[in-house]
């Protein structure tokens, strides 16, 4: 009799735990949330099957209650904001690089621009792009808008 109690209480609360795992860490419906639902299931059936019908409505109604305070505990209090990412990135790619580029500045294609690719301004590789057109390679270009990071330009006719 002690050993059913032991046993049932192991079972539901394990897969409680695991539900609540999987709910808060592991995104999506996972095998651990689908093993915590089988183990919180049998630890029930078993409540029914070796403790009775009274103590079986007991253990349901206890694990229902346990459940229902552990998600609304969980999710309202602030102890799982320990663990999550609050810190943000906010830095760029080739953020401290300034291009010393111009508009109108003259260069030539290296690779082809489909429609982006490398070109060379003043001996520097540059990564640029065309307005949709493609351009060969060893052709004649020119910058026509500067933005932060991104280098557009047209063939020279």
């Amino acid at each position: 009799m002690p050993l059913d109690w032991i046993t049932v209480i192991l079972l539901i609360g394990i897969g409680l735990l695991l539900i609540i795992v999987e709910l808060i860490f592991i995104p999506g419906t996972t095998l651990v949330g689908i093993l915590g639902f089988i183990l919180t299931c049998i630890g029930i059936w078993i409540g029914y099957a070796a403790l009775g019908t009274t103590a079986g409505h007991v253990i349901l109604a206890a694990t229902v209650l346990i459940a229902a305070v552990a998600f609304v505990y969980s999710f309202r209090s602030d102890s799982w904001s320990r663990f999550a990412l609050k810190d943000q990135n906010r830095g760029r790619v080739n953020e401290d690089y300034q291009h010393a580029l111009q508009v109108g500045e003259e260069g030539k294609t290296v690779s082809a621009l489909r429609p982006q690719g490398t070109a060379i301004f003043a001996d520097r590789h540059h990564e640029v792009q065309t307005n949709g057109e493609f351009v060969a390679p060893n052709t004649p270009i020119r910058i026509i808008k500067l933005n932060q990071n991104k280098i557009l330009v047209e063939e020279i006719s």
